[in-house]
């Protein structure tokens, strides 16, 4: 039966997401380079189209559909057919439309986050059919593993309340290898990658966290004690993560920045994402505190240390944080907090959930290195050479790609 609350709390979760992509084309703008802001942000807004056209055809179908061998569904959906107002096979108090409205909204930031990775060098036409092959291939799958009904990592116990396989390690581990495709870019040993407009940087990542709510809080499907549990849940990881980057800033550089600050709440919430629902708000405070030195690590250290060229911290950020969120929730989820999981975490003595969610953060990983290869492939048959000439990156990206430029009255050296 309809729940006018349950569906309003889904449709207005689900707008909250929306922006969440359009916010992290002004964070990665932000970030880039002047030279190639305009780029950052068409990165964003063009999946906003395709993305949502791709879902309305098949996508949602393919994701959520009746279960084909445990990995995918079917076209019984296809353009909505038998999508409507009633409720549907995945939630019982608000209209089937409603419940493939809210997961659109997943499907479009998804591969949005992986464009942080390859900013500056990239040609938009190989990047437009990566994203629809990607899409494809690795998205729709891996939502149908671990979130359709039938689907195999669900069904053997895999916990990811709102997305950590699911969105941030496929989108991460794709960014990197994405990246280590392309190369690095050219000028990267000597040329200043100074983050360009910081106050874009925090509406960025203001609005990401705004719209983090509806993600993880939506992600309960009703008005109820869970959502407002998701919710505090990821207040408390994203504050904590902020507070231990700004420590971490502090220890290595002697003061706070406001990148930094905004780079530790995002990865707060990245952390919690897949536990938000099933992990007691004690813990939550644990997995903020600890995943900003994890990640501060891998993005200042590790990265240069192994060379690859993941330009905004794609994996740095989404595919480590992704990763550790998701061995978090094997450790610290609590039937208490959520009856439907397979078993309590690792630290209450049953390592039941705690294998589940590690093999389904080694089962996503595979998939979506073997996709990406597989994308990269079809993405050279229909567009060609993914990376632009030396000469476009020089010049940069807004007026190679898009004949654009953010700041046309800017003559400086800073590009």
């Amino acid at each position: 039966m309809i729940n006018g609350g349950d569906t309003a709390l889904v449709l207005i979760s689900a707008a909250f997401v929306f922006i969440m992509t359009p916010a992290l084309g002004f964070f990665y703008s932000g970030l880039g380079r002047r030279k190639n802001a305009v780029s950052n942000l068409m990165n964003s807004f063009f999946i906003l189209g395709l993305a949502i056209v791709l879902w309305f055809m098949f996508g949602y179908s393919l994701a959520f559909g009746p279960d084909h061998g445990h990995i995918i569904g079917d076209f019984s959906w296809a353009f909505f057919r038998h999508v409507g107002f009633e409720p549907g096979p995945y939630a019982e108090t608000i209209p089937h439309l409603a419940y493939a409205a809210f997961q659109m909204m997943f499907a479009i930031i998804t591969p949005a986050l992986i464009t942080g990775a390859i900013g500056g060098r990239m040609r938009f036409k190989s990047l437009f059919f990566f994203i629809l092959f990607w899409s494809i291939i690795v998205y729709y799958p891996m939502a149908h593993l671990v979130w359709g009904h039938g689907g195999w990592l669900g069904e053997i116990g895999v916990a990811d309340f709102a997305g950590g396989d699911v969105v941030h390690i496929s989108s991460g581990v794709t960014a990197l290898l994405l990246c280590i495709i392309l190369g690095r870019r050219k000028d990267l040993q000597y040329a200043n990658y100074r983050t360009h407009n910081i106050p874009f940087v925090a509406l960025g990542a203001a609005f990401l966290w705004f719209g983090w709510f509806g993600f993880n809080g939506g992600s309960a499907l009703a008005a109820n004690g869970l959502a407002a549990h998701a919710f505090m849940t990821s207040a408390i990881s994203s504050a904590a993560a902020l507070l231990s980057w700004m420590m971490m800033d502090v220890i290595y550089t002697g003061k706070p920045t406001l990148v930094g600050a905004c780079t530790g709440l995002v990865v707060g919430l990245v952390a919690i994402t897949p536990g938000c629902g099933f992990v007691p708000a004690w813990a939550s405070l644990i997995i903020g505190l600890l995943v900003s030195p994890l990640c501060y690590y891998c993005v200042s250290k590790l990265k240069p240390k192994l060379g690859y060229d993941d330009a905004l911290d794609a994996f740095g950020c989404h595919g480590i944080g992704g990763i550790y969120g998701g061995i978090m929730t094997g450790l610290f989820g609590s039937k208490a907090i959520n009856p439907n999981l397979v078993s309590n975490g690792l630290i209450y003595g049953d390592g039941k959930l705690f294998l589940a969610n590690l093999l389904g953060v080694i089962i996503t990983i595979a998939i979506s290195l073997v996709g990406t290869l597989i994308c990269v492939g079809l993405t050279k048959l229909c567009a060609g050479d993914l990376r632009v000439s030396e000469m476009d990156e020089k010049i940069g990206l807004d007026v190679t790609q898009h004949g654009e430029r953010a700041y046309p009255s800017f003559n400086g050296l800073d590009d």
